[in-house]
């Protein structure tokens, strides 16, 4: 169910950007935006992991400097049949964790050391098995092509607002022209964004369901949900980046109202429940 949603989506998001290229300049309009989206995320994936890792200050670790957590992530990805991740550590005391890497043969997994300090080895494995479920479905790579769609939607919507501002002809309808233009750029890029957030919320699902799956143990991911997001609230990350957030297992950036609607995390209240539905019977599938 969550592989057609996530597929649905793309196909959603696909629609907005054909639509769109057509109203702009027809076919060859979308595919222009296109090309400049796909070459900026061409870019995003195969070095977005050095780039997030550098970001929050990441050292890789080895078995010595933290062997619990390495035996961790190799008994995982053994049962996952994926290569060994390379592992990393976060100076930061918010509990939180992400993988990050274009394929499962250079994939990176890091945890902060706030999460090292409030989970014990069984909550622990529950999310380090959601982090190897979002590199065995090659998450990375759906995220780099929703982005990639997504940012060729924006790069329209801007082009199609400055074309009606500044190559209006007929002052009569010029203003007609600019007030329509600008609704048809907000609703579509408006539209896409939310798009592209159902689709991260999606693949979180996914790799929940995937995590408790590889572990066999739906509960301890749960309660590692629960404690991750009230010490999260507790202590915020400082140097949270928004355009990283959806890689962390819980959204780092602390928000609520409206700010849910705009969430790359479904609510830790339903993933929770979701869990708790499940059975330690359910199997992990290759």
């Amino acid at each position: 169910m969550n592989r057609f949603k996530t597929a649905f989506l793309l196909i959603l998001l696909s629609a907005l950007l054909v639509a769109l290229g057509q109203m702009l300049g027809g076919r060859q309009g979308a595919l222009f935006a296109l090309i400049i989206a796909g070459v900026m995320n061409f870019v995003s994936y195969w070095w977005s992991d050095k780039i997030v890792l550098r970001m929050y200050g990441a050292k890789e670790v080895t078995e010595a400097e933290a062997p619990e957590l390495f035996s961790i992530v190799a008994d995982l990805a053994q049962r996952a049949g994926i290569p060994m991740p390379r592992v990393y550590m976060i100076p930061s005391e918010t509990p939180n964790a992400f993988a990050t890497g274009r394929n499962p043969q250079h994939a990176a997994v890091a945890v902060t050391q706030g999460i090292l300090r409030i989970l014990d080895r069984r909550e622990l494995t529950g999310v380090l098995g959601h982090e190897l479920s979002h590199v065995f479905h090659r998450d990375i790579l759906i995220s780099s092509v929703a982005a990639t769609i997504a940012g060729a939607i924006s790069y329209l919507g801007t082009m199609f607002r400055w074309g009606a501002i500044l190559g209006g002809n007929n002052s009569d309808n010029r203003g007609g022209n600019v007030l329509f233009a600008f609704l048809v750029s907000i609703v579509v890029s408006f539209a896409a964004m939310i798009v592209q957030l159902a689709i991260s919320r999606t693949r979180e699902f996914a790799a929940d369901a995937g995590g408790a799956k590889l572990t066999h143990d739906p509960e301890a991911l749960a309660s590692a949900l629960l404690k991750l997001q009230q010490a999260s609230e507790a202590i915020p990350m400082a140097n949270a980046n928004p355009s990283t957030a959806h890689m962390f297992i819980v959204n780092p950036l602390v928000g609520g109202g409206l700010m849910r609607l705009f969430s790359t995390h479904p609510p830790t209240e339903e993933r929770v429940k979701r869990l708790r539905e499940m059975g330690p019977q359910a199997v992990f599938t290759r």
